[in-house]
């Protein structure tokens, strides 16, 4: 049987409706709100720049919109309903999930590295461990540094305390207790990890279904290549196949995709009906955002080429330093490059750049300015200043929507 055949505007909708963004499904107030709507992504990747709201602050805020960065807080470190660990990168998971996690720790989460350092130093491994057991929960900051060590930023330049925490957090020794001014606390995993949270132990058949519903279940549609998880584990053909014939994924084709075998999430398909996407709305959504952390699959279903150019020098960026894609309706229309000014209360907009292609400002900028409005008040920003706008006869139009 010949997959079924779906348009571009069907695979978006597909991935809008999985991710919360299609304003079909709203978010459930308060903290139990934001814990549904982790485990509806999956994951919420956790990230350091600070020029704005973390990122993991601004994903969560894209889909709940009375959220407070105190309810992740105590999502972690009272009621244990999320954990850190890997991901692609570190990320806050669903406790639900840790079963599926727990077999990846252990000496294979460890790198080359990693593995050498902890055999030479296992003396200083066992000191930390023993800290933790008798005195609690401790953060790097709890541990000096050996006389005449020099530090740096990554791992050859930490202390080795600090590298020891490290070692442990990915053996699952230690979990993250909680976040003090975004410094992780360590404890040790027996004390913060629920009992039976790791059993039982899944299944390759669990593992691979759980795949497809982190994979297909929070995108939407996906190309068979980009079916993965951790980026190292991929369901086989056999569960592809298992799948289908459960009605659990659907094989499709892609318009403008060429021959290559898509799956889309059969609960989503019949949601969306082919109807292409819902009601329209703008959102500021985070350069780590669950639908934009996939650069390749982005370009491929919303035609939008996403760069980050903060790791880039000053002068071949063309966007801005920390420039957050823009997505109105179904479509990324522009990037925004802002900058929170705390002392001031003013979010900055250093650079507003609009997609070539795209015209349709009238009935857009009302929509932006509501939205700067409210991405402002979750910077603590009252104030919104606008420096530059391309196309340029649109930065004083903006600035009077704003007012």
């Amino acid at each position: 049987m010949a997959p079924e055949r779906i348009s571009l505007a069907t695979a978006r909708s597909l991935a809008l409706h999985c991710q919360g963004l299609d304003g079909a499904q709203r978010c459930h107030s308060g903290k139990e709100g934001v814990a549904q709507t982790i485990e509806r992504l999956g994951y919420v990747q956790i990230d350091t720049i600070h020029v704005i709201q973390r990122a993991h602050h601004h994903v969560l805020w894209s889909r709940c919109r009375d959220y407070r960065p105190e309810m992740l807080h105590e999502l972690l470190a009272a009621d244990r309903r999320v954990f850190e660990w890997w991901t692609h990168a570190a990320s806050y998971i669903p406790m639900s999930d840790y079963r599926f996690y727990a077999p990846r720790m252990g000496e294979r989460a460890l790198w080359s590295g990693q593995k050498a350092w902890r055999e030479e130093n296992n003396d200083v491994v066992e000191t930390v461990i023993q800290r933790i057991r008798d005195e609690g929960a401790l953060s790097t900051a709890d541990f000096d540094a050996p006389e005449g060590h020099e530090g740096g930023s990554w791992w050859s330049g930490w202390k080795p305390a600090k590298r020891a925490l490290e070692v442990l957090f990915n053996l699952g020794v230690v979990s993250v207790s909680e976040r003090r001014k975004f410094e992780r606390v360590y404890d040790l995993s027996a004390r913060i990890i629920p009992e039976g949270a790791a059993v039982p132990k899944p299944a390759r058949s669990e593992v691979e279904d759980f795949i497809l519903r982190r994979a297909v279940g929070s995108l939407g549609v996906l190309p068979t290549k980009e079916i993965w998880w951790w980026r190292r584990d991929h369901p086989s053909a056999l569960a592809l196949g298992a799948a289908v014939e459960a009605g659990l994924i659907t094989a499709v084709s892609v318009e403008g995709q060429g021959d290559e075998p898509w799956y889309a999430w059969t609960e989503a398909l019949d949601a969306v009906d082919g109807s292409g996407p819902g009601p329209s709305a703008l959102h500021i959504l985070s350069p780590f955002d669950n639908l934009t952390i996939r650069r390749n699959w982005m370009e491929l279903v919303f035609g939008f080429d996403y760069r980050l150019e903060c790791y880039l020098p000053q002068e071949k960026r063309r966007y801005g330093y920390f420039a957050l894609p823009i997505l109105w309706g179904d479509r990324f229309i522009g990037r925004v490059d802002t900058k929170a000014d705390r002392q001031r209360r003013t979010l900055i907009v250093r650079q507003l750049t609009f997609e070539p292609d795209f015209s349709d400002f009238d009935q857009m900028l009302p929509e932006l300015a509501e939205e700067l409005r409210a991405y402002a008040a979750f910077n603590g920003c009252p104030t919104v200043s606008i420096e530059q706008v391309s196309p340029q006869r649109l930065r004083e139009l903006l600035t009077v929507a704003l007012v």
